[in-house]
């Protein structure tokens, strides 16, 4: 890959540099998507949109929720702000496929090496409507808890599975490198969550069942 820009950060701000002249880049430019789309680049290589979509659908979507119509629209805008490039294939499909530039890789980097502080999100349908559980009737709880604990149990079996398959002492082929780094890093997370899950719903269960 041949760039010829350059890429900074000081004091919180991020420069782009361009042929000798600098300007600065907020780094409230750049999103969660925005460094979830620069890291799977450099770890994939080359990516079409609906590549990156698989990988995240196999690995990421597990714990990060959002839109996957951004994984078509931000891949474009981080080639206009120089930190991936884009070509089209001549041929066939004329799929669009992004590669990260150098100052793509500067910009994940920075990212990295700042811890996030940000509290973690919970946004879970089934604990909105326990929350509100009391104005419902006893059965309408327990169908809840119960359907519930179907769902966490058939997330953790799916998760189990996956943690069966042996992980590659070599390298991986490319598209295969985020499943092996989601099964070895954070996957753990995702049994302990889900274990957690199904221990807390089959209490609702036992409770409610107590109850009616």
């Amino acid at each position: 890959m041949n760039f010829p820009g350059t890429w900074s950060v000081v004091g919180g701000a991020e420069y782009f540099g361009l042929y000798g002249t600098f300007r600065m880049m907020s780094t409230e430019r750049l999103t969660p998507t925005s460094y979830l789309v620069l890291g799977l680049l450099a770890r994939e290589g080359p990516s079409t949109p609906y590549d990156l979509e698989q990988h995240v659908r196999a690995t990421l979507g597990n714990f990060w929720s959002f839109p996957h119509t951004l994984l078509y629209t931000e891949p474009a805008r981080l080639a206009a702000l120089g930190l991936v490039t884009e070509t089209r294939e001549t041929d066939g499909r004329r799929r669009r496929v992004f590669e990260i530039t150098p100052a793509g890789e500067a910009a994940l980097g920075a990212w990295l090496d700042r811890p996030s502080d940000a509290p973690a999100e919970l946004r879970d349908p089934g604990l909105l409507q326990l929350f509100f559980a009391d104005l419902a009737s006893d059965d309408a709880r327990l169908r809840l808890a119960e359907r519930q604990l179907d769902i966490h149990r058939a997330k953790l079996n799916a998760y189990r599975e996956a943690e069966r398959q042996e992980l590659r002492p070599d390298r991986p082929a490319r598209g295969q490198r985020t499943v092996e780094h989601w099964r070895g890093e954070t996957l753990p997370m995702g049994l302990r969550y889900e274990g957690a899950a199904v221990d807390f719903w089959t209490d609702v269960v036992a409770k409610s069942r107590r109850g009616r």
